[in-house]
């Protein structure tokens, strides 16, 4: 009697020849992982020391770079900074905030 699990393998019926030639894309074209896939950014270089002692509520140049048009702040994985410099960023930038140094959000023009 043979069951389910011995039955031996055949390919996929109703692929053909094009089930053969597996590359790991979907039938769409797209990777099988997920998404379509944005590539390597840019990524910024680690925050030297001399720009972490400068961060300070109380010089919103340098807090500009870390914050969007918008007025969001600019997550670690992509400002490249270390969880510590990130939490003294996100604390500077508040504080300015709460100081009208820098805007909260942008109004719409």
């Amino acid at each position: 009697m043979t069951t389910r699990m011995d039955a031996p393998r055949s390919s996929t019926p109703g692929l053909g020849a094009a089930g053969a030639d597996d590359d790991g894309l979907d039938r769409d074209g797209d990777d099988r992982r997920g998404g379509k896939g944005r590539g390597a950014g840019a990524r910024r270089k680690l925050l030297s020391d001399e720009v972490v002692a400068k961060i300070d509520y109380k010089n919103p140049q340098i807090l500009r770079s870390f914050v969007t048009d918008r007025g969001k702040m600019i997550p670690r994985r992509i400002s490249g900074a270390s969880a510590r410099q990130q939490r003294v960023i996100s604390t500077a930038v508040r504080r300015a905030r709460m100081l009208a140094l820098l805007p909260f959000s942008v109004t719409g023009d």
